[in-house]
């Protein structure tokens, strides 16, 4: 049965940004989510059960506690929420996984931020950013000042599946995407979009430095999940890819 399961009812926002941080590729929403939540040692505001999520329970170096695999965690002083995976959804779940958490998302009347690694290769040059929305929201990535997309593409996974329920039931969302390693978690991809996106879009700002520090462990401690997401049969990754014409 699909659920949200509210942990901290003292907590109490009004109209949250929600940042999504689902693995994908380069695992940049992932590595951008974790971040938040350290940074700003966020409450776990409430567990997540969804059909689509694999039946696993995560525990934690020195913590006797169990916990579910995708998490939500809340700052209501920032008014801020963020969608913490520890696990990929799986393609053909994607579309369930969207309807449990998206009627929660318009009960609490929240705008979410969907994060895609586009895969490119890296080199020397910094990854771009590019903003994409739904209903209202394009607006905010106007005034951020968040680049459009430079060619057509789509965003596939969980994180299409969510946005495609965004664009049919006219609700607000945004979309970041950004170009990202597509063999390894990249940290920097994550910076990007932190400070060009999730900084630009709101009146938070979050510090990036341990990010650049830490980067080699970072990398290290994400591999494993990047492994499994690379060797998965199905791609189980949300990414953005191009679509051109004429191929």
């Amino acid at each position: 049965m699909a659920r949200i399961n509210v942990l901290a009812d003292d907590l109490s926002f009004d109209e949250p940004l929600l940042v999504e941080g689902l693995p994908g590729v380069g695992l940049v929403g992932k590595i951008a989510a974790d971040h938040l939540v350290e940074t700003f040692e966020m409450t776990h505001y409430a567990n997540v059960h969804c059909e689509s999520i694999p039946k696993v329970a995560v525990y934690r170096d020195d913590d006797r506690g169990v916990h579910t695999p995708v998490r939500i965690y809340g700052d209501a002083e920032r008014d801020l929420l963020v969608l913490q995976s520890d696990v990929p959804i799986s393609p053909g779940a994607a579309t369930e996984f969207a309807d449990c958490l998206s009627d929660w998302f318009d009960d609490v009347r929240l705008t979410p931020i969907y994060i895609s690694g586009l895969p490119r290769e890296k080199d020397e040059e910094p990854p771009e950013l590019y903003g994409i929305g739904t209903g209202d929201a394009a607006s905010m990535l106007d005034d951020a000042g968040i680049d459009a997309p430079a060619e057509m593409g789509l965003v596939s996974g969980p994180t299409g599946a969510l946005l495609s329920y965004a664009v049919e039931n006219e609700m607000d969302a945004v979309g970041l995407v950004v170009e990202s390693d597509p063999q390894f978690p990249d940290p920097e991809a994550a910076r990007v979009v932190v400070t060009e996106g999730i900084n630009a879009l709101s009146d938070i700002d979050v510090p990036t430095d341990d990010l650049v520090d830490r980067a080699e462990e970072i990398r290290d401690a994400k591999q494993r999940l990047a492994q499994r997401l690379q060797n998965a049969q199905n791609d189980e990754s949300s990414q953005a890819q191009p679509l051109r014409m004429y191929q």
